[in-house]
């Protein structure tokens, strides 16, 4: 007899093909007018998209970029962040934020987080201020924002750049203000992933400084002052018109998308919040969940349970980036950092994405729950 299989419903991290689906007739539309159009760089798509994020965040000016790595990489260069620099920032995010300070030849100078909040401990900053500080890179983790007062305070103080890694938190709000839009320079990622995600890399920078903006704008196509002039050396870092075009489609769903993360983020922790360490959101803060990460000091036995049960689950970040092989080069050792240390031997993300379904939503609290009370 043929082996009879058990359909087995498998919860991703997000699902892509659920959000495209609603918007799948529109964006064929678009990218057919691209391709009858045969204008496929900086064209009209990525004109528009970078008045309208603009707009969105009431700054001066917004530059399309190849990804969010560009993105802050252009931005040090902007600022003129040079080999013999140092730059701090957390060490508690994904790997870019501090790649893109070596591109420029500066140093990374790691400051411990908060545990609450996963952001960078404003408190802990001017410590680690020396003669060769010349930016601080603020990370909005998981969409999460940081404490800016106190950081631009800071800055100030000590006459700092500040850009805002906002890979994954656009749309949020720091006391009524979009994060990117309150440091000299902001950064956005649209990898696929992420709460405005494109079908590609896509990146983005947007500022209230003319000046960084034209020089932005410079820098990602070669240094191009007029046809074959070129005034400095430049990069290649152009979004895609086509990707362009996706976006716009996609950004005017961003705040509902936001909003049904932040549904779900509110379900989950009225779930499960008396038995984990759920994601905390102040008062005057708008927090859209790129991840909804907890905390669990048993949590290899909470990971289990839910790929057991074919649910997703991901630890970010498992390394700290002051450990990383990659920047043994720096002199940290164990216990440097220790609140992002110990961050990374308990955070788990589970799945979040606005077409989840509270029923499933209620299936994975009670995964959780159920392993909890082993």
């Amino acid at each position: 007899m043929p082996k009879i299989t058990e359909n087995i419903k498998t919860i991703p991290m997000l699902d892509l093909k659920a959000q495209h689906e609603p918007l799948n007739e529109e964006i064929k539309t678009a990218v057919r007018e691209i391709l009858d159009s045969s204008r496929f760089i900086l064209g009209p798509n990525v004109s528009s998209f970078e008045q309208e994020v603009a707009a969105y965040h009431n700054v001066a000016g917004a530059v399309g970029l190849g990804s969010g790595t560009d993105a802050l990489y252009l931005a040090l260069r902007a600022l003129d962040i040079k080999e013999g620099d140092e730059v701090i920032t957390t060490p508690f995010t994904f790997f870019a934020t501090a790649e893109a300070i070596t591109y420029v030849g500066a140093t990374p100078v790691f400051v411990d987080i908060d545990r609450q909040t996963l952001n960078i401990d404003p408190l802990k900053i001017e410590e680690k201020i020396t003669s060769k500080t010349k930016a601080i890179i603020v990370v909005h983790l998981f969409g999460q924002p940081a404490e800016m007062d106190e950081i631009m305070s800071i800055a100030g103080k000590h006459g700092l750049k500040v850009i805002e890694d906002s890979a994954q938190a656009f749309g949020a709000k720091y006391k009524g203000r979009p994060v990117a839009g309150i440091g000299d320079a902001g950064c956005f990622s649209f990898y696929p992933s992420k709460n405005l995600g494109a079908y590609g890399d896509g990146g983005m920078l947007i500022t209230n400084n003319p000046e960084i903006s034209e020089k932005v704008k410079l820098l990602r196509n070669h240094g191009t002052t007029g046809p074959y002039q070129h005034s400095f050396i430049g990069y290649n870092s152009r979004l895609d018109e086509i990707q362009a075009a996706i976006l716009r489609i996609k950004f005017k769903h961003i705040d509902t998308y936001n909003s049904k993360r932040r549904d779900i983020a509110a379900l989950y922790t009225s779930l499960i919040g008396n038995a984990v360490a759920c994601p905390v959101e102040k008062q005057d803060r708008v927090h859209v969940y790129h991840q909804y990460t907890f905390r669990t000091p048993v949590r290899a036995a909470v990971e289990k349970a839910l790929h057991d049960n074919h649910i997703s689950a991901v630890v970010y970040y498992p390394i700290p980036l002051h450990l990383q092989v990659a920047f043994n080069y720096l002199g940290y050792k164990p216990g440097d950092l220790p609140e992002a240390e110990a961050a990374a031997g308990e955070v788990l993300s589970i799945p979040i994405y606005p077409e989840l379904e509270p029923e499933d939503v209620k299936m994975i609290a009670g995964v959780i729950l159920k392993a909890l009370q082993k």
